[in-house]
């Protein structure tokens, strides 16, 4: 699989390490290690692992700007080939810092209906 051009080695090798722990059993709950975003929607992901038997899938917390953030997995490959109406791309978030694992970004998402990172 071609990596997208959001994640770069070190996010991506990251993503697969906690894929490793996940797939070897261990009951993780890690910080993000991406913010994704549309900049011209409402649409936010943080992705915190890709699995290790297929790289094109990560999972995290999505947030499609419907008002129904949830955890889940998506396709790396899907979101490369995102367009928005106006022809933009996904982008990554360069600026966050995650400050809290990823079960408090989904109980914050929940309670106020998006995603804030």
């Amino acid at each position: 699989m071609n990596r997208p051009a959001f994640i770069d080695e070190a996010a991506f090798t990251q993503l697969l390490a906690n894929g490793h722990r996940t797939a070897g059993g261990d009951h993780i709950d890690p910080q993000p290690v991406l913010k994704l975003f549309t900049p011209d929607a409402s649409a936010t992901w943080l992705l915190t692992e890709v699995d290790p038997d297929d790289e094109d899938l990560a999972f995290g917390l999505c947030d499609l700007g419907l008002g129904m953030p949830e955890l889940g997995w998506v396709r790396l490959s899907e979101m490369a080939a995102f367009r928005s109406p106006r022809g933009l791309r996904i982008e990554r978030d360069e600026h966050f810092t995650p400050d809290k694992p990823l079960s408090a970004f989904a109980a914050d998402a929940r309670s106020g209906g998006r995603i804030r990172a």
